[in-house]
């Protein structure tokens, strides 16, 4: 096991981390910048480490500084937990050259998956179903763009190959602005991800956001562990998640695992990952794979009862996994309410100090923050200050025990999108289940 980790992380993401940790008998160096002096994990860790200023560009970012963190403290590897650095693949590669270990995939394997249309590729020639488009980058060839476009056939959508977050795409629905599009996505591309690499893509109109998470080691061992639906979305950001999808079969789920599995060991995959699918009419279509831990895995970790990143640990420590597919039940429904320091109806962040804090309690409640009584709320990153999940045995108890438990968190001082999650919960088609990516948008009137 791996004796000392430093987190390359903040927040909620952070906390998880260092708890996996002390269950695990790991010590913890929390890396922090300027801002983050009062973040809890940084009192509950076992060394920390100021790594800049408040910017992440000069912190979170700084890739000579997370690494300096880990030689500095004698920690032997880096958690890099989700967003920031999590999928760079020159970080994986720089924290192995310098002799530390990556809890994540290896940095061959980041850089194949983070580039949409290398990973689109790989997944096709593993077998796994894909969304039908371009098959590779645009060309400048004016004809042949437009001819591609007839061939898929309108709505069609174009996508930055180094794109994510809901960034980097641009929906066509005629002839008459696909070429101008195209202009636009690939500059957007260029400013935000460095790459103005665009591919093509069928946009289909009534789709559900399904994922597939998987864990594998390095000894050839790969197993699914169910589905999460994460359909409700504004603007391509996820706002509910849920496990298992409702409404899919045993014998789907068997199928489209089974297949993820087999891809996994086909690009000899290893750690924590997702495959994210777009699923409508009983069709999966591959859209991307995420290389790390997700934002939603409580969900999955609810209804199957395995720790997720006590798993990466093991896993990066050389370690068989602990679970066969054989060991794997779903039990119940988890449901996942995103909480945001946000206004909830013009989506504005609402960074400040929390003068009241109260977390709700309760059977099957769990509460993943980082915040507490006097916090500050920096604006300088994601407005995400926690997630509150809800478990039950059936699908619809979970959604009246997150019911109840919405109305007891508060969170004084600042907005939060608590409300919204307030409104969703009391929604007739969101308690009927299998609503599309598009619902909440029209739901809300955003265009």
């Amino acid at each position: 096991m791996l004796e000392k980790i430093v987190i390359a992380n903040r927040g909620e993401i952070a906390l998880r981390i260092l708890r996996a940790c002390k269950e695990l008998g790991i010590k913890t160096v929390a890396t922090y910048s300027v801002a983050d002096r009062e973040q809890k994990h940084v009192y509950l860790a076992d060394e920390s480490v100021c790594i800049g200023p408040a910017t992440s560009i000069d912190s979170y970012l700084n890739i000579p500084a997370v690494i300096s963190a880990a030689e500095v403290t004698d920690a032997v590897g880096i958690h890099p937990g989700y967003g920031f650095l999590s999928e760079n693949a020159d970080f994986a590669e720089r924290v192995e050259q310098s002799g530390f270990t990556f809890v994540g995939p290896k940095a061959e394997t980041i850089r194949v998956m983070g580039d949409k249309v290398s990973a689109i590729k790989a997944m096709k020639k593993a077998g796994i179903p894909c969304v039908p488009g371009s098959d590779g980058p645009l060309g400048d060839d004016s004809k042949q763009l437009i001819k591609t476009a007839k061939e898929i056939g309108y709505p069609v959508i174009i996508k930055a190959a180094g794109g994510g977050g809901g960034r980097g795409m641009r929906v066509v629905y005629s002839e008459a602005t696909l070429l101008k599009s195209i202009t636009l996505t690939r500059a957007e591309a260029a400013a935000a991800f460095s790459n103005d690499i665009v591919y093509m893509e069928k946009f289909l109109e009534h789709p559900r956001h399904i994922e597939i998470q998987i864990l594998a080691d390095e000894h050839g061992n790969v197993i699914y562990l169910a589905e999460r639906d994460c359909s409700m979305q504004r603007r391509h950001q996820k706002v509910i998640e849920e496990a298992p999808a409702p409404g899919l079969s045993e014998k789907t789920r068997k199928k489209i695992g089974e297949l993820c599995v087999k891809a996994c060991k086909k690009i000899s995959y290893r750690g924590a990952g997702t495959f994210e699918f777009l699923y409508e009419n009983e069709e999966f279509y591959f859209i991307e794979m995420n290389t790390r831990i997700q934002v939603e895995h409580p969900v999955t970790e609810m209804i199957t009862g395995v720790d997720i990143v006590k798993e990466q640990l093991r896993v990066a420590s050389g370690d068989p996994l602990n679970y066969k597919q054989a060991d794997i039940k779903v039990r119940g429904h988890a449901i996942e309410c995103r909480i945001n320091a946000e206004d909830p109806e013009t989506f504005l962040p609402s960074p400040g100090i929390i003068e009241h804090y109260h977390p709700p309690g309760g059977f099957g409640i769990r509460v993943d923050t980082h915040v507490y009584q006097g916090y500050k709320v920096p604006p300088y990153y994601d407005s995400m200050i926690g997630k509150l999940i809800a478990h039950a045995e059936t699908r619809e108890l979970a959604i009246s025990r997150l019911s109840m438990a919405l109305s007891e968190i508060v969170i004084d001082g600042i907005k939060t999108n608590i409300p919204l999650h307030q409104n969703l919960v009391q929604d007739t088609a969101f308690a009927a289940g299998g609503t599309d990516i598009h619902y909440l948008e029209n739901k809300l009137g955003i265009k």
